[in-house]
């Protein structure tokens, strides 16, 4: 195909022609560092959503099940009932209210998780979360005193620690002679979690499931049930079979219910952020439309000569239409390159600290997706082969006898 050997020819500029060499090396320039900063910021977009996504799912369950009326007792058959649900892994009771928290005079407001030790490890990662101290402690009680789990930025702000006491104050009370008065009862710390988010971090507490009944006078009662499923994505078509099993007063929610909003704003965050880097990769097919009108103009001759030795108007607008793909597919591959290489080193040194109190995590996260950097290659490879279609279609329509004549 001499077009394509002509196009790779004219990519080499001779002495009188540098100027136009620049522009092409701008024009893949151009391309390059559109396509290198979409690789990278996507990569980016996405390790943010499956960080954020594992420490959501580290803390909270796949799947809820609550009741209409509140709390409400005789759980355990309706644990068994939602045990035989296609898709369901494992199942734990909970209880979930607020409360106040208090250390040494310092307060702080904080929610409070009753749960099963013996079967809350099997729905929730506790064992990767609970930094120091253990599930298991919640059963233990000394002298008296039950135990809690808090928080990391918890325990930092009321000052408390592993074997601090702290006491617990429910806001909805008890009835005495005197009437409703707050509910008050003595803790000791035995473990500190880190889930890696600090809202969790810094208003979460856990207590076991027999402590919170007695402790807001539940009785048998408890506010819901925790699942885990199977396929993490599949997590609404099981709720819509439990709660089609089960029918009346019962409900389910799962985790992508829960946190709708988020990922709803995070995925046209990034659909935004692909259109706007977009732009770029557009800049430099601009760069490279002006570097084939000025070839075309300074081989006007060559291509009066071509066609008069039989080369068809189509041969001439492959020549160009192969040289400005050229470009485009070497911007392409050294942004792809380059982009692939940055997101390796930022996830491999962790270079970029971020603020925990500000944002939902304390690093910059990296996940290349390869469905994201073929749409990104395609899209960088189909906009240079428009940005060739007006320059070789214009030096296809020259004339031959008309530039000889000037030439």
């Amino acid at each position: 195909m001499f077009e394509l050997f002509l196009g790779i020819r004219y990519l080499k500029a001779k002495r009188k022609q540098r100027f136009i060499s620049v522009i092409t090396i701008i024009s893949v320039i151009g391309v390059m560092v559109g396509v290198m900063a979409l690789v990278v910021v996507l990569s980016v977009m996405n390790g943010f959503r499956s960080d954020l996504m594992n420490k959501i799912l580290g803390v909270n369950s796949h799947v809820l099940v609550l009741n209409l009326s509140g709390t409400f007792s005789g759980y355990k058959q309706v644990a068994e009932k939602v045990k035989e649900t296609k898709g369901v892994v494992a199942v734990t009771p909970f209880i979930y209210t607020q409360v106040m928290l208090n250390s040494s005079g310092r307060v702080s407001g904080a929610v409070l998780r009753g749960v099963d030790p013996n079967s809350a490890g099997r729905v929730v990662n506790f064992d990767k979360m609970i930094k120091d101290g253990s599930l298991s402690s919640l059963s233990q009680t000394e002298n008296g005193i039950p135990a809690i789990i808090i928080g990391s930025e918890l325990a930092k702000q009321i000052g408390a620690a592993t074997g601090s006491l702290v006491t617990v104050i429910s806001p909805e009370g008890k009835l005495t002679p005197l009437g409703r008065t707050p509910n008050t009862k003595k803790f000791r710390v035995t473990g500190i979690f880190d889930s890696g988010m600090y809202e969790y971090d810094a208003s979460m507490v856990y207590i076991s499931l027999k402590e919170a009944q007695r402790f807001l006078a539940l009785g048998e009662n408890v506010t819901g049930l925790e699942l885990k499923v199977k396929e993490v994505y599949q997590s609404d078509v099981v709720a819509k079979r439990i709660q089609k099993k089960l029918g009346y007063p019962y409900w389910t929610k799962d985790w992508k219910l829960m946190n709708r909003s988020l990922f709803s704003a995070l995925k046209l965050e990034k659909l935004t952020m692909f259109v706007i880097l977009t732009m770029i990769v557009l800049v430099g097919a601009l760069n490279i439309i002006s570097t084939l009108v000025m070839v075309v103009m300074e081989k006007t001759r060559d291509v009066a000569i071509l066609r008069a030795m039989g080369a068809s108007s189509r041969s001439i607008m492959r020549i160009f239409m192969f040289q400005g793909i050229l470009v485009g597919f070497i911007g392409t591959v050294a942004g792809l390159l380059s982009g692939l290489g940055l997101c390796h080193l930022l996830s491999r040194y962790q270079f970029i600290n971020l603020p925990s109190d500000v944002y939902y995590i304390s690093k910059l996260p990296v996940q290349v997706s390869g469905m994201d950097v073929s749409i990104v290659a395609t899209a960088g490879v189909i906009i240079s082969f428009l940005a060739t279609l007006y320059p070789a279609w214009y030096a296809s329509r020259l004339n031959p006898v008309e530039s000889f004549r000037y030439e």
